[in-house]
């Protein structure tokens, strides 16, 4: 991952070695979350000896500090997790009411059917009949896999951040992040005006990001489908949030005035909204296209979220404390590695490229960067890395009447400006 990143063995010469953040488990997850975060330290022209392990650790946790009016939200449903089937495992994810419906329309249960009935409808069935079947409802659930080294070393092959300019083919971006300066820049993409079409972590964490280095973020959400409060405020900090049907045609006004777009809905979604990165990139001269998916462009129509690709990738069971049960990583390491990383790419092009040669795809997915992470050593047993104080780690917002704590940033030297209330701005510039 270092090569990929652009990091020279001189590099690692000239700095300390870091402590790696308190993210203990088998897989190189805390090696991992720092490299990802590194990274947009050198993106921003500071250094990442800096950084503080612990204050990273709380970041990828972060939904465990999250805290409105003193209360602590809930952050996973009923529907989402692990259940056992008649010949294995399955992992659900039914966080948004409409895939719930979906998970129970396809288990043939009523509306108010709770976790028990969901548990004893899939111990009796086959794990990919039970995937087939929710799926086909539009719901959520993946077979709970082993890992397949050759599938991995394929996803390997290609770069971990891939970028397509206008009339050249594919590449890797890594190299470019690497040939920066530690030169301190305190906000060194103000000015810069960044249109943010993501949900949920990976994306909001990377444009969070963006406007912790200066950049103008606004947040476009679809008026039918609101985002949890609690996830708006876990990844909306210093970001302006409006709700507009990203159909309209007014939307390409906003991005004609964009330096960076960064979409995170499915590609073949983006394709129907007329959101086709490539056609973005040829459609608006100078601006940059980020696209994170979950399981790549090679899989369009395929919804995703971290704890799915774990479970499928053979992370579940890498995981598991007693070999039986499927376990988890420390955090939504692919998630936010996949923010962090896209964060320093799209920074890498905008400062150090004229508007005129800026134009560019980037794209990466949480599938890309688990066969990272499966590809990095791994420890026999998941070491407890012991406890700390987080409270030094967090920061106090008032939100529209809200008292509302979240983690600070991971990255060094630089505070969060608060969550705007979802939905309160215009969709203007």
């Amino acid at each position: 991952m270092r090569q990929e990143l652009g990091l020279s063995n001189e590099d690692d010469a000239a700095r300390p070695v870091p402590v790696v953040p308190p993210l203990p488990s088998r897989l190189a997850t805390a090696d991992l979350a720092w490299a990802s975060v590194g990274a947009v330290m050198l993106a921003a022209g500071r250094s990442p000896a800096s950084l503080d392990p612990e204050r990273i650790a709380v970041a990828y946790r972060s939904d465990r500090v999250l805290t409105i009016d003193g209360l602590a939200p809930p952050v996973w449903s009923e529907y989402s997790g692990f259940w056992r089937a008649a010949d294995g495992w399955v992992r659900t994810h039914g966080n948004y009411p409409h895939h719930a419906a979906a998970l129970r329309a396809g288990l043939g249960l009523g509306e108010g059917a709770g976790g028990d009935l969901v548990r004893d409808a899939l111990a009796e069935r086959a794990s990919l009949d039970a995937v087939s079947d929710i799926t086909a409802a539009g719901g959520l659930a993946v077979v709970v896999a082993a890992e397949d080294p050759a599938v991995d070393h394929v996803a390997r092959a290609r770069p971990l951040l891939e970028i397509s300019r206008p009339g050249s083919a594919s590449g890797a971006i890594g190299h470019h992040i690497g040939q920066l300066s530690a030169r301190s820049e305190p906000l060194p993409l103000r000015g810069m005006r960044v249109l943010d079409l993501t949900r949920v972590i990976a994306g909001p964490v990377c444009t969070r990001t963006l406007a912790l280095l200066g950049a103008d973020v606004l947040r476009i959400d679809p008026p039918r489908l609101p985002e949890p409060q609690w996830q708006h405020l876990d990844t909306g900090h210093g970001k302006r949030s409006a709700v507009w049907d990203a159909r309209s045609s007014e939307l390409h006004d906003l991005l004609a005035r964009a330096d960076a777009v960064v979409l995170g809905y499915r590609p073949a979604a983006l394709d129907r909204l007329g959101l086709n990165p490539d056609l973005l990139m040829h459609r608006h001269p100078g601006l940059v296209v980020a696209q994170l998916s979950a399981w790549g462009t090679e899989h369009p129509e395929r919804a995703g979220f971290d704890s799915l690709v774990q479970a499928e990738s053979g992370i579940s069971l890498i995981e598991s404390v007693d070999g039986d049960r499927p376990g988890a990583l420390p955090a939504q390491a692919l998630d936010h590695s996949a923010g962090y990383l896209l964060a320093a790419a799209v920074t890498t092009r905008l400062r150090h490229h004229p508007r005129d040669e800026r134009s560019c795809v980037i794209r990466t997915s949480l599938r890309r960067v688990a066969a990272e992470l499966l590809g990095m050593p791994r420890r026999a047993v998941a070491e407890d890395d012991g406890e700390f104080d987080v409270r030094r780690h967090t920061a106090r917002f008032d939100v529209d009447g809200s008292t509302v704590v979240t983690a600070r940033p991971a990255l060094a030297g630089l505070e969060f400006a608060a969550p705007h209330a979802w939905g309160s701005d215009q969709p203007v510039w």
